[in-house]
């Protein structure tokens, strides 16, 4: 790897809580994540505009890093 390249942190999201009675922009945040399903996982980089989203509704996730080279986004 060349100094300007890095390797993007890939980030496991898991819907772990109902978003039932929650706001609207919670529950658009949760599909805009790719979520569908309660114990979902989905992977995405850790870009700012995830972490945000992430910011938004961590009590209604589960976030890991996950280890290796990460594939398409």
């Amino acid at each position: 790897m060349s100094d300007g390249q890095r390797t993007a942190t890939r980030l496991a999201i898991t819907w772990t809580r109902s978003a039932i009675g929650r706001s609207f922009h919670q529950k658009r945040i949760i599909r805009a994540l790719g979520l569908h399903r309660l114990n979902e996982t989905v992977e995405h980089d850790a870009s700012p505009t995830i972490l945000g989203m992430l910011r938004k509704v961590p009590h209604l996730v589960e976030v890991k890093e996950v280890e290796g080279e990460g594939g398409d986004a």
